[in-house]
């Protein structure tokens, strides 16, 4: 039987969704992923993002939106998006 209450993770970071943006990571930490669903097609009845925005962003809310932005790049699906931001996200956090 699944827990109702674990939030959805990928490597170890939570997933978050709001409409066509989701959010890899959290914001207690110094960097996050912001992934914008830019275009979708529809693939069996189904909705699958044909064209996603990934952005390494700084969560310091002291900055202007634009300015918070480190990386950006447009990947032409979401697991490429996901996976790109993960490694962004883990190497962001380590420092390197």
């Amino acid at each position: 039987m699944a827990n109702e209450n674990l939030p959805l993770s990928y490597k170890g970071h939570p997933l978050r969704r709001k409409d066509n943006l989701i959010y890899y990571g959290t914001m207690a930490e110094k960097y996050i992923i912001m992934l914008q669903i830019l275009s979708s097609k529809d693939q069996g009845g189904l909705p699958v993002a044909d064209r996603v925005s990934v952005q390494l962003q700084l969560t310091d809310p002291d900055l202007k939106s634009r300015d918070r932005v480190v990386k950006k790049s447009d990947q032409p699906d979401l697991f490429s998006a996901i996976e790109m931001g993960s490694i962004w996200l883990m190497r962001a956090l380590a420092g390197k």
